[in-house]
Parts: C-alpha cells; sequence; structure tokens
C-alpha cells in the first residue's frame, strides 16, 4: 500500500471542508492595512488556519496575506503552496457559485478547483501525516494565500519574514510537473481624459486575467447612426443587443469568458465591440484609447499588430488578453495581460508597447510583472514528483510549460506547479459552472500526499 492511499479515508471530510470553504465569498481585491486582498478573502485563511489548529498543527497567519499549518521537525522546510482566493463568481452558473453543489460525481462552485479544493487537500495531507506519526527529515508546509488572484504580492509579503522552503510545489495547473512558466505582464493603458465625441461610456470586465463575457457602451449618435450600425452588427461576429435609454444608445456585447493564459479559448467582448464601433464610426470619435485598442491590438491574442508577437520552442507563444476597459466622461484606461515566453525580454516587450501607446498619447503603467519560471529537468524535485505521480497512476508525468502564473515563481527555482487536473479534463477555471470530478480530484489527493509525505521523509 502506497502512503498516499491513506486520504481516502479522509474523502468525506475533505468534500465537507470544501463545501465550508466554498461558502466564503473570497474575491481577492486590493486592500490595505489589516485585510491586504479584502475581509472576505482574510476570512477565508482565517477559516483554514483555524481548521488545522483543531486538527493540531501548528499554525503562523502573516498579515491576513498568507498563512502556513505545519507538521514535523527538522531543519529544512518542505511546502506545497495553495491560495484560498478566488476570481468573481461572473454570471452563467446552473448553481449558487458559493454554495457547492454535487451532481452526477461533480462538486460544483467557485473556486473547488482553483484552489480551494487543493488547499483542504493540502491540509488533510498534514493530518494524515500527523495521525500515522510519521516522522522525517524535514518539516512540512501547507502555506496558503489570500492574493494569488490579484497579483500574487501575497507570497513575498509572507517570506519577508518565513523561511523559504527546501522544495515544494504548487498544486494550481496541471499534470504532470509544469517546470516552465511564462514571464506575465499586466498594464494600465489610459488617456489623460476620455477625448471621444459619440461614445460617452465603456465598461468592459471584471479582471484583468480573465477574457471579458460582456462589455457595454453608452452612444450618443443620430438615429441614423443607431440604425446603421444594427445593420453592421448583423454582420459581424459576435451578440450585440441594442437598447435605447435617456442618455443614448446603449450597446452590450456578449462574449465567453477564460483565462487570460488561454485567450483564445474565448471571445472577447470588449474587443469585438470596439472592433464594430470602428467599423461603422471611425477612431477619432471614439477617442484615442479606443483607436489605440483597435488598431493596435484588434481582434489578436498574439501582439502581433502591437508588434510583440513572438514564441520559443520551450514554452510556446505569447499571448495577449484586453481584460478590463473603463471609461467615463473624465477618464478611459484599459488593462491587459500578457504572457510572454521563459527566453523572451519582458523589458524590451514593455518598451516596444510604450512606444505604440506614445502615439496615441497614452500612457503605460505596470501593475504586475512576474518574470518566467525554468526549473531544470535534473532537479531533484522533479524525480521525486515523478516518481510519486507514477507510483500512483502507474503513468510517467511529463514536463510542460504553461502561460498560467502559479506561486512556484515565487520560489526562487525551488518549486514547480503540479495538479491538479489531469490531461483531457477541463475544470472550467475563471469560469462559470467551475467543477472538479470528485473521483479524479480524490486521486490528485493519493497523488499529493504520496508526494508530500516524499518531500518529508527522502
Amino acid at each position: 500500500m502506497l502512503f498516499g492511499d491513506r486520504i481516502l479515508q479522509y474523502k468525506e471530510d475533505i468534500l465537507h471542508d470544501i463545501k465550508e470553504l466554498v461558502s466564503i465569498p473570497s474575491c481577492a481585491v486590493p486592500g490595505s492595512g489589516t485585510y491586504p486582498y479584502g475581509e472576505e478573502a482574510a476570512r477565508a485563511l482565517q477559516w483554514i488556519l483555524h481548521r488545522a489548529e483543531e486538527m493540531g498543527l501548528s499554525t503562523t497567519n502573516v498579515d491576513n496575506a498568507a498563512g502556513h499549518a505545519q507538521y514535523g521537525e527538522g531543519e529544512e522546510i518542505a511546502a506545497v503552496l495553495t491560495h484560498v482566493d478566488v476570481v468573481p463568481a461572473g454570471e452563467g452558473w446552473t448553481s449558487d457559485p458559493f454554495q457547492a453543489e454535487v451532481r452526477d460525481g461533480k462538486l460544483f462552485g467557485r473556486g473547488v478547483a482553483d484552489d480551494k479544493g487543493c488547499a483542504v487537500v493540502a491540509l488533510y495531507c498534514l493530518k494524515a501525516l500527523k495521525d500515522a506519526g510519521v516522522t522525517g527529515k524535514r518539516r512540512l508546509r501547507a502555506i496558503f494565500g489570500s492574493g494569488e488572484e490579484c497579483g500574487m504580492d501575497d507570497m513575498p509579503r509572507y517570506f519577508a519574514s518565513q523561511e523559504m522552503p527546501r522544495m515544494a510545489f504548487t498544486p494550481d495547473s496541471d499534470y504532470g510537473i509544469c517546470n516552465r512558466e511564462k514571464g506575465i505582464l499586466q498594464i494600465e493603458v489610459s488617456a489623460p481624459t476620455h477625448d471621444g465625441t459619440t461614445l460617452t461610456a465603456f465598461q468592459s470586465g471584471t479582471v484583468v486575467n480573465a477574457v471579458p463575457d460582456k462589455a457595454t457602451v453608452l452612444l450618443d449618435c443620430t438615429e441614423t447612426d443607431d440604425h446603421q450600425l444594427q445593420r453592421l452588427a448583423d454582420a459581424k461576429t459576435g451578440t450585440f443587443e441594442f437598447r435605447y435609454t435617456l442618455d443614448g444608445m446603449m450597446v452590450q456585447s456578449m462574449g465567453v469568458s477564460s483565462h487570460a493564459m488561454e485567450p483564445q479559448k474565448g471571445f472577447n467582448a470588449a474587443t469585438h465591440l470596439i472592433r464594430l464601433l470602428a467599423s461603422n464610426f471611425g477612431h477619432s470619435v471614439l477617442g484615442s484609447l479606443c483607436a489605440f485598442l483597435d488598431d493596435a491590438v484588434n481582434l489578436e491574442t498574439n501582439g502581433l499588430s502591437l508588434g510583440i508577437r513572438q514564441r520559443d520552442a520551450e514554452s510556446g507563444a505569447l499571448t495577449l488578453n484586453v481584460g478590463l476597459v473603463d471609461i467615463g466622461p473624465n477618464h478611459a484606461k484599459a488593462c491587459i495581460d500578457i504572457r510572454y515566453p521563459v527566453t523572451a525580454d519582458g523589458e524590451q516587450i514593455l518598451e516596444t508597447i510604450r512606444r505604440r501607446a506614445a502615439r496615441d498619447n497614452l500612457t503605460v503603467r505596470i501593475l504586475n510583472h512576474n518574470k518566467p519560471l525554468y526549473v531544470p529537468q535534473d532537479h531533484p524535485l522533479i524525480a521525486l514528483l515523478q516518481d510519486s505521480y507514477q507510483s500512483v497512476t502507474a503513468q510517467p508525468a511529463a514536463l510542460y510549460s504553461t502561460g498560467g502564473g502559479t506561486y512556484a515563481r515565487q520560489l526562487q527555482g525551488r518549486g514547480v506547479a503540479f495538479g491538479p487536473v489531469f490531461e483531457g479534463q477541463d475544470y472550467r477555471l475563471h469560469k462559470a459552472d467551475e467543477f472538479i470530478d470528485i473521483e479524479a480530484f480524490m486521486l490528485h489527493a493519493q497523488i499529493c500526499l504520496e508526494a508530500m509525505y516524499r518531500m518529508m521523509t527522502q
């Protein structure tokens, strides 16, 4: 019997606690003081640390930004990093996103897969080791963040006072082993003021790292323009709804959300709406920001028109997503998420964007910049995780790259992303009706415990 199999005895308790944690709507938002990522994110962190204390584990809470539960002794530390914050629920759910519900062997709810389910599993892995009385070479920590979805600066805050692990993994991606993560550059492009005339307001998106599934614009135009725009919309790709209001014509664009690391899998409601408007009105009356987005981004997700398209053999192609657009009477800004190859120069990409934006008198501000991660395949952690995976599944764990951003890149080359999603699965991360397949997720739990046991003892 593998040690990892011991986690199966906790299955019902794990599912119960995932439901409890999901019920806290811990959408990470920039905060300050006592609640650096909002009160609900802090409450989720406090909940899981309290649960750890009930299990007899020692805990530490670092400024309500992140914390850990710990078991074992030794000078070195091994760790599993997860997060208890989530992206907003969005629209289109068939059940309450914050009341996790089991249907047909699946558990639905915001955060069940990203990443609350994995947080609870990591905690129960510590409990399984403690209940079995395992002693080893290292202290083992389950580290929980509360600001992963809004920039991941929760981990720098945590490690400012806490020791860096000797080895670690984060179950916040796919199986096998992700030893290469693209650079993540998130920027705000803004105009000093809104200089459009026909376009008076534009709203789209809730977070920068997701393709927006809805965009709304308010137009001050003639009835002839209204009719012409509606005829043009019928010929365009996309779903557009028109409604007359006291303030003018309101147009709503409907899209399909997806994670910003794979923007080509979604349908960007904002860029398609801007393309429709530009096709009908031209750039001058829409304002400099919309002109820039239409000309330099258009409907592309590869950065071609912006002059930053590139790829490498190690991690693939650059991706680009316009996640947020916010235009009002006295402001105009858009937030863009770029995932660039591990061998690329992020500073050069930024400089290229700044030069192009300056042509429209726009300013570029960095919201977040996470440099790429690359852990060589001969690192001892890689072999440990490969052996753990193969012991449980009887299948090899291949190395791969991702455009996703995980805590692994915070670990100074000592950690990788590992699980929980198996090949061929789509848990609808960052989408409506996010779920986990319970049977497959318990297989992940077995792999996770087996790996944690080996990190602690080998």
